[in-house]
């Protein structure tokens, strides 16, 4: 098959860097906003030649259709900012070729009453267009990174193999990541943080449906294993529960982020401030979004791996009953920034980002995975995707929960974060 990634920042040269280990793709197109950046980031590979750089605005969706086209694509992997979803997805569409992200479209909070009601959920449009995609006969496999994406997996993992009734499908993510010489720089794009962590999160449950809770809310104590240790987790906006009841049996599915206090004090100060705002104001002669400047002024996480040091962990907590006994497990994934440096040149946030959509490109290649429509991951059969990981290098494990065993979550009883936060943001 013939591979376009369209984005060449932290994520997208991380899957070409892990791509060119594997043989599964005929061409490999990588395309970016200025030529240069792809050219880049190929020309760090072991063996650029399989490699191609282009130029693309992923805003306009006609240059879009017309690279498409002219590289034959038949797979195309947004690896861009999801504000960026629309153009690359109908894109996709319009050329008649299958399509991956890792995040879906953003979410529109409710206008009046964020915190209590639902406004527009993530991807609700993406899965909103699935029967034209299913009437087209192509597949857009939307939230296939590693949250959403290998969380999604072992959400069906579980269902299939784990448990016969399941009560709640948790995603618990942690790290004990540090950086040198930086009291504060994200792992990931800070834009995409502020939106998964300032917006009202959401919770579904099979009685009340979709709804939302205050910021920073159902606090509990974590327990990650690889060393990492007990983390405070806290609910946050997430992909997983919108799209993991759409395939899975359960009661309940729940998204928290380990992210710490003091984390949590940025990610306040930052909205009290107004930083966290898209809205343009006027800074002299020109209009800017503060969280575009935010942005611009934090270092590039890309660039941080030489001075990381520590693991992250994604993975999905499951609690229900097999054989009639209750049982409660912990399916994850760490990865080790030493080790993604090291072996790929990547540290380990981005590289865990980007290993999960490269597997699933190698089995919808190889025909392990078929579908059409628009789907996530949970749609499809967990073992192939897990058996396929360890070809590269990298493994999922498991704990059993509960006494005498790996100790289970314990709610904190903390309240969340009342909102909304009052501030004067004068737009332009």
């Amino acid at each position: 098959m013939n591979i376009l990634v369209v984005g060449a920042g932290g994520v997208g040269a991380s899957m070409a860097s892990i791509a060119e280990t594997r043989s599964f793709f005929t061409s490999f197109v990588l395309a970016d906003i200025t030529k240069a950046r792809a050219e880049e980031a190929i020309a760090e590979l072991d063996d650029p030649g399989r490699f191609i750089a282009e130029e693309v605005d992923a805003r306009n969706e006609a240059d879009l259709v017309a690279l498409i086209q002219r590289v034959n694509a038949d797979i195309v992997i947004n690896a861009c900012d999801p504000r960026l979803n629309d153009p690359i997805f109908n894109a996709a569409y319009t050329a008649g070729c299958s399509y991956i992200d890792m995040a879906m479209n953003l979410s529109t909070p409710h206008p009046t009453n964020p915190y209590e009601e639902v406004g527009t959920p993530l991807g609700e449009n993406q899965i909103a267009s699935d029967e034209k995609w299913r009437e087209r006969g192509i597949l857009a496999l939307v939230g296939m990174g590693v949250e959403p994406g290998l969380s999604d997996i072992f959400a069906r993992y579980a269902a299939d193999h784990l448990f016969d009734t399941i009560d709640e499908i948790g995603v618990r993510d942690g790290s004990n990541l540090s950086i040198d010489g930086l009291d504060f720089a994200p792992t990931f794009s800070i834009w995409t943080t502020i939106e998964e962590c300032l917006n009202p999160p959401i919770v579904w449950d099979s009685t009340r449906g979709l709804y939302t809770t205050d910021c920073f809310s159902e606090p509990e104590v974590f327990h990650f294993p690889a060393g990492i240790g007990p983390i405070e987790c806290v609910n946050v906006e997430h992909e997983e529960v919108i799209l993991v009841p759409r395939e899975v049996d359960c009661n309940r599915v729940t998204f928290k982020y380990g992210l710490g206090a003091e984390f949590i004090d940025w990610l306040k100060t930052f909205a009290y401030l107004g930083l966290d705002s898209t809205e343009k104001i006027r800074v002299g002669d020109v209009s800017v979004s503060p969280r575009d400047v935010l942005a611009s002024v934090l270092p590039n996480p890309a660039k941080l791996g030489h001075l990381m040091h520590g693991k992250t962990c994604a993975g999905t907590w499951v609690r229900g009953t097999y054989d009639g006994v209750p049982r409660e497990v912990y399916l994850y994934h760490v990865a080790d920034n030493e080790t993604t440096m090291r072996e790929w040149g990547s540290q380990a946030v981005l590289w865990q980002t980007a290993v999960c959509p490269v597997v699933a490109l190698e089995l919808l290649c190889n025909g392990s995975w078929k579908a059409t429509g628009v789907r996530g991951p949970e749609a499809f059969d967990a073992v192939p995707f897990l058996n396929l990981l360890g070809d590269y290098s990298t493994h999922h494990g498991m704990v059993e929960m509960g006494p005498g065993l790996w100790p289970s979550p314990r709610p904190t009883g903390q309240p969340g974060w009342d909102r909304p936060v009052r501030r004067a943001i004068v737009p332009a």
